[in-house]
C-alpha cells in the first residue's frame, strides 16, 4: 500500500499543470455528482425489487384463487355424479342378466350423468372404474378395473381420505389433470373399490397462467411430487430469452421450495444471470405456483440510467478539458517558454535565454519576473564555468611544466656524471661509443616540441638507453620487444615508458647479476595494454601495498617528486590528466621473481591534451 501511495505520488508531481487542475476539478463536481446518481439510482432499484416482489406476490395469490376455484367446480361436479345413486347402484349390479335393463340404463341413468358432464365446460371426461365380473363396458364411462392403473391406487385415496389431485393424469396424463374419488367399498374384502375420475385438460384448468406471454414474472406450477414436471406456457417470452438454461432455473428453485417459507422470495444464479421466485403452495394438488423474474428484466429501466450517468459524465469531463486545456494554455503560454529554454540548457545550450519581451524600465508578472532572473543566473553560470576551466588548465600546465622539468634535470646530471667519472678514471675509447648513445639520449629527452611520440621513438629511446647503462655500469641487461607494426605507429606520451624502465635497471637486477626485461603489448576491452616485464627481484609486499594505494588516489594533487628522483606515481598521473582516469598504471610483482608494470591506453589514440 505504502509502495502504490508513493508510485501514484510520483506520478501527480511529474504531471502538468493542466493535467492537475483537470484532475481538481474532476474531484471537486463531477466524482460528487457521480456518487449522488449511483445512490439515487440504488435507492430506485431497491424501491423496484420491493415493488416488483409486491407485484409478483399479488399475482400469485390471484392464481392460486383462480386454481382454488376451479378445483371447487371439479369437486362440485364430482359430487354432483355421485348423487347419481340409481347409476351408481347399476354399474355395481350384473348389467348382463337382462337386456332390457341396460337399455332403460343407458335412456335414463347414462343419459342424466351424461348431462351432468357436459354441463361442466371445465370437465372433458368422467369415467368409472368398478371391480365387477359383470359390467359392461360399451361407454367410455364404465370401465372395469383392471383397466386403471396403477391398481393399488385406492389405497392411497383411502388414506388421503377419498379424494386425491393429480397434476398429470395417471393414465396418459401429459396435459391433464385428474380428481380421483373413492366411490363404493365393496363388501366382500377381496374385491377392490370403485374409482371415479375426472379428467381436465391443461389448456382449460390452467387457462389464467397458458395465456400470459409476457411481462416481467412469468408462471409456472410445479409438481411436488415429480422435480421434473412442469406447467407453463412454452410461447412466454421468458422462455424464448432463457433458452438452455431453463430447465437449470427450475431446478434450482424448486431445490429452494419451501411450505413454511413459501412468504420469502427464493434467489438463484444460473450462468450470468440471477432470477428471483415468489410462490404459494397449493395443498390439495400438491404444487407450487411460483412466479419467476429476471433480475436484468427487472433493474432494466435503472440500468439505462447508469448508461445516462455516464454519458452525461463522459460529456462534463470533456468540457472540463477543454476549459482547463484553454484556461492553461493562455495563462501558461510564458512559462512553456522558460520551461523550453531549461530544457535545452539541460542540452548544453548556455546561450539559450529567455525573450521576455520587456522595454528597461518594465518589471512585468512573476512569470516575467522569474525569466529575468533565468537569464540573469545563465550569465553566472557562464562566467563561473570559464573561471573553473581556466583554472584547471593552469594548474594542469603548472603540473606538466614541472614534470619536464624534473625529468630533464633527473636524467641528465646523472647521465652527465657518470660519463665525467668514467673518462676521468678508465681514460679508453669505448667512451665514443657511450657518447653517441648519451646523444640520443639528451637529444630525446630535451626535444619537447610535441608531448606525442609513436611507441617506436619510445622505444628506440629505451634501447640507447640500455646500451647506455651496460656500458657505463658494465652489467648484462637484455631488452627484448618484438611488436607489430601497427602498434609501433601507435602514438603514446613521450617520456611514459622510459622511466618504468629506469626504475627496473636500478632496482630490479640482483647484485652482479643479469636481467631481462621484455616489451610486449596486448588489446583488452578497447584499451592498448603496454606489459613491462622484468624478472629481477620483485618489490617487497609493504612497498607494493603502498604504491597501489598511491596509484588509486586522486590524480588532480599536486605531483611530487620522490626520494629516488622520479616515481612512478608521476607517469600514472601524467597519463591520467592525458586520457582521464580510465587510464595509467597497475603493478603486478612476487618478491625474487619478477615485477611486470602495465600500462593502460585507450585504443582509439585520442589525444586529450599536450604540453
Amino acid at each position: 500500500m505504502k509502495y502504490l501511495l508513493n508510485k501514484m505520488r510520483k506520478i501527480y508531481r511529474n504531471s502538468r499543470i493542466s493535467q492537475k487542475l483537470f484532475l481538481s476539478f474532476s474531484i471537486m463536481i463531477v466524482i460528487p455528482a457521480i456518487v449522488v446518481s449511483f445512490l439515487f439510482i440504488r435507492i430506485q432499484e431497491t424501491q423496484l425489487y420491493k415493488d416488483a416482489m409486491t407485484t409478483g406476490s399479488s399475482h400469485v395469490s390471484r392464481l392460486n384463487e383462480q386454481l382454488r376455484s376451479k378445483m371447487d367446480i371439479v369437486e362440485n361436479a364430482s359430487s354432483t355424479a355421485l348423487t347419481q345413486k340409481a347409476f351408481v347402484d347399476f354399474i355395481h349390479s350384473n348389467m348382463l342378466e337382462d337386456g332390457l335393463r341396460l337399455v332403460k340404463f343407458r335412456q335414463n341413468q347414462f343419459e342424466q350423468m351424461h348431462n351432468i358432464i357436459e354441463s361442466h365446460e371445465l370437465i372433458n371426461e368422467l369415467s368409472f372404474y368398478v371391480d365387477n365380473p359383470n359390467l359392461y363396458e360399451i361407454w367410455p364411462e364404465i370401465y372395469h378395473y383392471d383397466k386403471f392403473w396403477p391398481q393399488d391406487y385406492w389405497v392411497t385415496l383411502r388414506d388421503e381420505g377419498g379424494a386425491a389431485y393429480s397434476i398429470f393424469a395417471l393414465q396418459d396424463g401429459d396435459y391433464t389433470l385428474s380428481y380421483y374419488r373413492l366411490v363404493r367399498l365393496q363388501a366382500q374384502q377381496q374385491l377392490r373399490p370403485s374409482i371415479m375420475e375426472i379428467r381436465v385438460n391443461h389448456n382449460a384448468f390452467f387457462s389464467d397462467l397458458l395465456e400470459e406471454t409476457g411481462g416481467d414474472f412469468f408462471s409456472v406450477v410445479m409438481d411436488g411430487k415429480s422435480p421434473s414436471r412442469y406447467v407453463y406456457n412454452s410461447e412466454h417470452e421468458f422462455v424464448q430469452h432463457s433458452g438452455e438454461e431453463l430447465g437449470e432455473i427450475f431446478g434450482s428453485i424448486y431445490g429452494q421450495l419451501d411450505v413454511l417459507e413459501q412468504n420469502s422470495p427464493i434467489k438463484v444464479n444460473v450462468g450470468d444471470y440471477t432470477y428471483y421466485a415468489i410462490y404459494r403452495y397449493i395443498a390439495p394438488l400438491d404444487a407450487y405456483v411460483v412466479d419467476i423474474a429476471s433480475h436484468q428484466a427487472l433493474m432494466k429501466g435503472p440500468r439505462s440510467w447508469y448508461l445516462l450517468v455516464v454519458a452525461i459524465t463522459v460529456c462534463v469531463l470533456l468540457l472540463i478539458m477543454l476549459l482547463v486545456s484553454h484556461t492553461t494554455r493562455r495563462i501558461f503560454r510564458r512559462l512553456d517558454s522558460v520551461l523550453s529554454s531549461m530544457r535545452k540548457v539541460r542540452k548544453g545550450q548556455l546561450d539559450a535565454k529567455i525573450d521576455t519581451g520587456l522595454d528597461d524600465n518594465e518589471t512585468g508578472d512573476e512569470i516575467d519576473e522569474v525569466a529575468i532572473n533565468y537569464n540573469k543566473m545563465l550569465d553566472e553560470v557562464k562566467g563561473l564555468m570559464t573561471q573553473v576551466v581556466d583554472k584547471q588548465l593552469i594548474a594542469k600546465n603548472a603540473q606538466l611544466h614541472s614534470l619536464h622539468s624534473q625529468i630533464n634535470s633527473h636524467f641528465l646530471y646523472n647521465a652527465l656524471e657518470s660519463i665525467r667519472m668514467l673518462a676521468v678514471v678508465e681514460r679508453q675509447p669505448a667512451i665514443a661509443d657511450a657518447l653517441v648513445s648519451l646523444g640520443s639520449l639528451l637529444r630525446y629527452s630535451m626535444k619537447w616540441r610535441s608531448d606525442i611520440v609513436t611507441l617506436s621513438e619510445e622505444l628506440a629511446n629505451i634501447q640507447s638507453y640500455i646500451q647506455f647503462m651496460n656500458f657505463m655500469e658494465g652489467r648484462n641487461i637484455v631488452l627484448s620487444a618484438d611488436l607489430p607494426d601497427e602498434v609501433l605507429r601507435y602514438t603514446i606520451p613521450k617520456m611514459c615508458m622510459q622511466p618504468i624502465v629506469e626504475n627496473a635497471v636500478h632496482h630490479a637486477a640482483p647484485l652482479g647479476g643479469s636481467l631481462r626485461i621484455g616489451i610486449t603489448v596486448r588489446i583488452e576491452n578497447s584499451q592498448l595494454l603496454i606489459e613491462i616485464f622484468d624478472d629481477g627481484v620483485g618489490v617487497d609486499p609493504n612497498m607494493l601495498t603502498s604504491l597501489h594505494d598511491v596509484l588509486q588516489g586522486d590524480s588532480d594533487t599536486p605531483i611530487v617528486t620522490s626520494k629516488n628522483g622520479l616515481g612512478l606515481e608521476n607517469v600514472h598521473k601524467r597519463l591520467q590528466l592525458h586520457y582521464g582516469k580510465g587510464c595509467g598504471l597497475w603493478i603486478d610483482s612476487v618478491q625474487g621473481k619478477y615485477t611486470c608494470i602495465t600500462i593502460r591506453l585507450p585504443w582509439k589514440n585520442v589525444n586529450l591534451g599536450g604540453w
